[in-house]
């Protein structure tokens, strides 16, 4: 059996917490539970898979109870997950320890695990596949942020002895999956974005330089479909001097991008065309340049991105390098009169429903 600790905070999540251990269980690892301030069944639904049960009052910081439980487990090599977070990984225990024991060699990288988000709350109806960092050994990695806190090397975490000392995190990928069906639950993703803003802005006000913290506060107005707002926060965060490699760049990019489309600001998303070789190596971009070009009219410049979104291997969002591009291409030709080539982007959709509606015109 390897060290592990599995590290959770819980409040309220009577609803997911079970089935969430229940897929634990199938590890003999330990299990650290630490409630924030539950008034249902969490804890005594806790209680059948670990005594490991700890109490930390809410202060309004996500890090510190985070910290807080990670300091509980008894094991240096944490993972890190959330209640409503199903792991999906099919491996037998003998075979994950041979993939992870290496890697555990070397503390100062921190685990990757994928993790899939359906978007309850998005332009798109499929989901999206993440890679976050939630396996650490506690000794080199720590939480920061009052809210949507990032794992941090130790030595440059606020408030330690060398935290004046930058160090860039160096990662590895773990081989577990989860589904994250929090964001199934629409009303409890707004009430989430609605929470969040007001922690975020907090932020802000302590750090106005930091355009991670934009970022978030930008998704969180997103979710609320405040996508005026989400615009003028999306702008901010981009005026600084970004990283086009960093995920979060590239998702606040293409949520800036869909805000403006939901708003018809055809011609201010062209500018995107500015920035097309910094992010052209993901699909989703490449698509989101298509849908650009699309409701600009310039139809031939559209079907040339969804064709390029359709031969890009790195995809975030489910179909955007696939059906989804087919089905655009479809959509097209059917407008500008070419039947038979609709009819050909149509059937490379598969089950697609959107395509099979509209192939169902076509019999």
């Amino acid at each position: 059996m390897l060290p592990i600790s599995v590290c959770m905070i819980a409040k309220n999540e009577e609803a997911c917490i079970g089935e969430c251990l229940q897929r634990l269980s199938q590890y003999d690892w330990e299990i650290v539970v630490t409630d924030t301030g539950s008034t249902d069944r969490t804890l005594e639904i806790a209680s059948g898979y670990t005594g490991q049960l700890h109490t930390f009052p809410w202060c309004g910081d996500f890090s510190a109870a985070r910290n807080y439980c990670v300091g509980k487990a008894s094991n240096s090599w944490v993972l890190s997950i959330d209640c409503d977070e199903y792991l999906t990984t099919d491996c037998e225990e003998e075979q994950l320890e041979a993939l992870l024991a290496p890697c555990m060699k070397f503390p100062e990288k921190a685990g990757m695990i994928e993790l899939k988000n359906p978007h309850a709350a998005s332009f798109h109806s499929s989901a999206s596949i993440d890679r976050v960092a939630r396996f650490f050994h506690r000794d080199h990695y720590l939480f920061t942020g009052r809210v949507h806190e990032q794992l941090t090397p130790a030595v440059s975490a606020p408030g330690t002895a060398c935290s004046g000392r930058t160090l860039a995190p160096v990662y590895f990928d773990v081989p577990l999956c989860f589904n994250h069906i929090g964001y199934q639950q629409e009303d409890s993703l707004r009430k989430k974005a609605q929470r969040n803003i007001q922690l975020l802005e907090q932020e802000l006000h302590r750090s106005p330089e930091d355009p991670y913290l934009y970022y978030q506060l930008g998704q969180s107005y997103f979710v609320l479909g405040d996508m005026e707002h989400a615009c003028e926060i999306f702008d901010r965060g981009l005026c600084f001097d970004v990283d086009p490699h960093a995920q979060y760049v590239r998702t606040m990019v293409e949520s800036y991008g869909y805000c403006l489309l939901h708003l018809k600001q055809y011609e201010k998303a062209l500018l995107f065309e500015n920035i097309y070789d910094d992010f052209c190596s993901h699909a989703d971009f490449v698509f989101l340049m298509g849908l650009i070009y699309m409701n600009n009219g310039r139809f031939d410049e559209a079907v040339s991105q969804f064709e390029k979104a359709a031969a890009t291997g790195d995809c975030t969002v489910e179909g955007l390098n696939s059906y989804c591009a087919f089905y655009n291409i479809g959509v097209i030709y059917e407008c500008t009169g070419r039947p038979e080539k609709a009819r050909e982007f149509y059937l490379k959709c598969g089950d697609y429903g959107p395509a099979k509606a509209a192939l169902a015109k076509f019999q």
